[in-house]
């Protein structure tokens, strides 16, 4: 019987062990991996390591945004006490213990195990929390952006939202290359999640750095300047625009109102003063338009500066609709002075000699109605209307400036065109990507080298005698044009009194090393015209700019009183009476308010302040024709002083031919083959 009994109880025990046995090797031998794997899923947490962005760099290695280390606070809501979690956290991270209990309560009541309860404190709150050693506290290591310069260049770089993915800017424009690759870090947690050892199992990859070829100093002042502007003449918003007319380097670019990017968009928040509106806000350009007409007329007709137009007494008919000079009547005047003068009249007469098919296509050709592809989200491509959707009159509006939408960044890359003697360079924002320098696109001919030149001489008549002489430069010979567009009420169908000012231009004359274009846009009243409201502006930037980029002066600091200007032969006045020609808006409908009273533009004019007479001197050669050998050695055998421009034979020359030369007076001659 006992026998018996230990018989059983061994085969009970062998039994036994053999079931353990075969679970130890189902355990160890053959479900091994499997079990393992389950075991490490549940000691073992994957965390991400976030990739710091890539620095954005100015053009001289200044930095404008960077990466810098930070925390957030995080708890589950659903294992935590409301009252307590909103006092303690309330008190130790500066925040409103109200506003923290409902947000804590609201995620609870919705079942969330995760809120984010600060982001970015500072290391003495970090300390804190680390040494109450609270289970029921996390605090995540990320990174935060930063922009050192607060709201400088802001609407170039943009900005980042929560997850520093970006949301405006370059930093959208470039997320791509700046936001890097994130790393991988395998955490063991014990029993309460708790960290005990981590192994990284991927590192993350900086993003690539860009610069830019923004200037930090420019940039400044042509926020300053454009601030300044929008403030003194009560417009709605305003932008500039400075370039090098050879490759398209954007040096400064700026927008008003402005914001500054360390501050994230609250709800609710009016995002207005984020948009960048030399790139994103199209408008009708007015008179600086003109130039395109005038570039498009010497191109495809047999007009020249000294070509007569006939102005009309500065009023045309189309039909039912009336067309004004705001500066008074001409009659028939020399191309040149159209330009100068600002005269819509003769700008229509000469748009109507070049005909709609080439307007269109040299409208094109200066890269109107296209983006210029920079990396800035919403960039707009303006408006130029297929030939097919214009009207009677439209040839007559476009030829000033109006049926025709357009971008300050766009009226920049056109008149580098002029600028640079007839290329069309592509803007160029992006100087380097890493180390790797990013080549300027190749530029593509729009006019020829002899009618470019022939447009910067027009455009020096507008800065001497026309409507530009308030955005004369000190030291420097410069063109420009002024443009006032009056702003189209889309429900009432008519133009308003409201306007978008303008003023493009470059310097110096000779060889330009800067193109400056500054918009102003809602401007209102006599006041509110291209002239008087952007004109000071580009005095301001472009000085700046050539003083910045140490361009050479051409022309003496302090220019003489009561010397004539061998364009018209009119007294270079000074600004009492010159500042009075301003530049008006483009249209006048019959029955609205009578232009300014008009100025004589041949003679004397108005009241006109004693001048003392200048001494006769010799007459200026004709130079044209011959080669630059010929005309240096003809000037010196006269004693004359001569500022030669391109190469080949003489095609431009101002003083023109015949007329009295005064002492100190230099003879600016175009070469062009």
């Amino acid at each position: 019987m006992v026998e018996r009994r230990l018989t059983c109880l061994a085969v009970i025990v062998l039994l036994w062990g053999a079931a353990i046995f075969k679970n130890l090797i189902s355990l160890q031998i053959i479900h091994h991996r499997e079990y393992a794997g389950k075991a490490r899923a549940i000691q073992e947490v994957v965390v991400e390591i976030p990739a710091p962005r890539g620095t954005i760099f100015d053009r001289d290695g200044q930095p404008l945004a960077m990466s810098l280390a930070s925390q957030s606070v995080i708890i589950n809501p659903q294992k935590v006490d409301v009252g307590v979690a909103s006092d303690l956290l309330g008190i130790l991270l500066h925040l409103d213990r109200a506003d923290l209990y409902n947000k804590i309560q609201q995620a609870r009541d919705t079942g969330r195990g995760y809120l984010i309860v600060k982001r970015k404190i500072t290391p003495e709150e970090y300390e804190k929390l680390i040494n109450l050693r609270l289970e029921w506290i996390r605090v995540n290591h990320e990174s935060q952006r930063h922009y050192p310069k607060g709201t400088l260049a802001a609407h170039v770089l943009g900005s980042v939202d929560f997850e520093e993915k970006g949301n405006a800017g370059v930093e959208k424009g470039l997320n791509d290359l700046l936001r890097g690759t994130p790393g991988r870090t395998r955490l063991l947690t014990d029993v309460k999640r708790r960290g005990i050892e981590s192994q990284e199992t991927t590192a993350a990859k900086p993003g690539s750095s860009i610069t830019l070829t923004i200037d930090e100093r420019l940039q400044f002042v042509a926020e300053r300047g454009i601030a300044e502007a929008v403030a003194a003449h009560h417009a709605n918003s305003g932008s500039v625009v400075v370039m090098n007319p050879y490759n398209g380097d954007i040096l400064a670019m700026a927008s008003y109102p402005t914001f500054d990017p360390n501050v994230p968009v609250e709800r609710g928040q009016d995002t207005k003063p984020r948009m960048n509106h030399a790139v994103s806000v199209p408008f009708e350009p007015g008179s600086v338009f003109k130039v395109i007409t005038l570039s498009a007329a010497l191109e495809t007709t047999s007009l020249r500066p000294e070509s007569p137009i006939n102005c009309n007494g500065g009023k045309i008919k189309f039909g039912s609709r009336t067309i004004h000079d705001s500066h008074g009547g001409m009659g028939v005047v020399p191309m040149a002075t159209v330009l100068a003068k600002s005269s819509n009249v003769g700008a229509i007469q000469v748009g109507l000699r070049v005909g709609q098919q080439n307007m269109y296509d040299y409208m094109r050709r200066f890269g109107f109605g296209q983006k210029t592809n920079v990396p800035l989200p919403g960039e707009s491509p303006g408006k130029v209307r297929r030939l097919e959707r214009w009207g009677k009159t439209s040839l007559a509006s476009v030829s000033m400036g109006q049926e025709v939408s357009v971008t300050t960044l766009q009226l920049a890359q056109a008149a580098s065109v002029i600028a640079n003697g007839g290329l069309l360079v592509k803007p160029r924002l992006v100087l380097k990507k890493g180390d790797q320098v990013q080549p300027a696109a190749t530029p593509i001919r729009v006019v020829k080298a002899e009618n470019a030149i022939t447009m910067r001489q027009m455009m020096e008549g507008v800065v001497l005698f026309g409507t530009g002489t308030k955005a004369r430069l000190e030291g420097y010979s410069s063109g420009g044009k002024t443009g006032t567009a009056q702003i189209y009420d889309f429900e009432a169908k008519h133009y308003t009194h409201t306007y978008n000012g303008s003023y493009m231009g470059f310097a110096p004359l000779t060889n330009p090393g800067v193109v400056v274009v500054v918009t102003l846009n809602g401007t209102r009243g006599e006041g509110g015209m291209g002239a008087y409201v952007a004109g000071p502006t580009f005095k301001v930037v472009a000085s700046e700019a050539l003083r910045v980029f140490d361009v050479p002066k051409d022309l003496p600091e302090v220019p003489a009183k009561g010397t004539l200007v061998a364009q018209n032969g009119r007294e270079d006045l000074d600004d009492r009476v010159v500042g009075e020609l301003g530049d008006g808006p483009n249209i006048l409908e019959e029955g609205d308010e009578d232009a300014p009273a008009p100025l004589a533009m041949y003679g004397p004019p108005v009241a006109p302040l004693p001048v003392p007479a200048a001494p006769p001197g010799p007459k200026v050669p004709n130079f044209r024709g011959m080669t630059m050998r010929a005309v240096l050695a003809e000037a010196a055998a006269k004693g004359l002083t001569i500022l030669p421009d391109g190469s080949g034979v003489a095609r431009v020359q101002s003083p023109p031919p015949g007329s009295p030369l005064h002492q100190g007076e230099r003879i600016r001659v175009q070469f062009a083959r």
